[in-house]
């Protein structure tokens, strides 16, 4: 999945290049904040919140997705252990879309049982679980039963939106009388097939909508101002990035970039590997995404 994606005939190796990683690198944190005085040696790793206020009880998350969670696991981890003192756990998988994650699928799943939606709740008992999935358009995943973009778009989407509902009802079902929030994390353009996306995150939203769940729209944040669904390899540097160079990766034209050459989809400034790993470079969109799912938890949390 990490190779020009619009090649539709994929074969079952592909899913294993889904995310960034090198298996022997760990990501790397973002530096200290301008609001950190004086940061020292140990202190190097730590920046202001992003909200004076820590939520009174500390959110338990947990991260569910495809490769765009695999690559950003770590440092969307990071962003809520140091803004929301959250209780934090990830169980992504590359290559897969929503009907991985629903209890049923058996074999025809990339997700192992244990770790599907539903059985993580029951066993973790999260209060926000955040889903952040690209819409797999094309035959990666068994689950799908070879229903792809390409071949009929109507039948695409009719499937995605009906698992939508049923992951939906699981996650509420598995969280018994406490039922967590769901975070559907609205995704970044598409340079191929701009309007899939745009028609999968009215999905996420009407979803949301219905089952009074939460939206993030993370996708916003690596698109150009006032265009949403225009795809850019390079966007200006945030007033964040310029004052944190590692990720203001061109200072002298004010632009930093988003995606490495010939990789539209994922955020990840390292070259991919054959196992999927959390992304082990400093990259802009990522810790854009990450910021903005850590923000709108943030909101919902203090206002608990």
């Amino acid at each position: 999945m990490r190779k020009p994606w619009f090649v539709g005939a994929l074969l079952t190796g592909v899913l294993l290049l889904g995310a960034c990683g090198d298996p022997s690198s760990g990501p790397e944190e973002a530096p200290p904040s301008p609001a950190v005085p004086g940061a020292s040696a140990t202190t190097t790793h730590q920046r202001a919140p992003a909200s004076p206020e820590v939520p009174k009880v500390a959110p338990r998350v947990l991260y569910l997705g495809d490769s765009l969670a695999m690559e950003a696991q770590n440092v969307l981890g990071q962003e809520l252990r140091r803004d929301l003192k959250a209780k934090y756990t990830s169980a992504p998988y590359s290559g897969t879309t929503l009907c991985d994650y629903l209890e049923g699928t058996g074999e025809k799943s990339l997700v192992p049982a244990a770790d599907k939606a539903a059985a993580l709740v029951r066993a973790q008992h999260p209060d926000y679980v955040v889903m952040q999935f690209w819409g797999n358009a094309w035959v990666y995943t068994w689950c799908m039963d070879g229903i792809t973009y390409d071949a009929s778009q109507q039948k695409y989407f009719t499937r995605y939106e009906a698992d939508l509902r049923r992951l939906t009802e699981q996650i509420a079902a598995a969280g018994g009388s406490k039922p967590p929030k769901i975070v559907w994390v609205l995704q970044g353009p598409d340079p191929i097939t701009p309007d899939r996306v745009r028609r999968v995150n009215e999905m996420y939203e009407k979803q949301a909508t219905a089952s009074g769940d939460l939206v993030a729209d993370a996708g916003a944040t690596v698109s150009p101002a006032g265009a949403r669904y225009t795809w850019a390899e390079y966007l200006p540097c945030t007033a964040y990035e310029r004052a944190h160079p590692d990720y203001c990766t061109q200072p002298s034209r004010d632009r930093t970039a988003l995606h490495l050459d010939k990789d539209y989809l994922h955020f990840c400034l390292a070259p991919t590997t054959s196992t999927p790993k959390p992304c082990p470079a400093r990259s802009p969109g990522i810790l854009r995404i990450a910021r903005e799912i850590t923000r709108v938890i943030g909101e919902r949390a203090r206002a608990r």
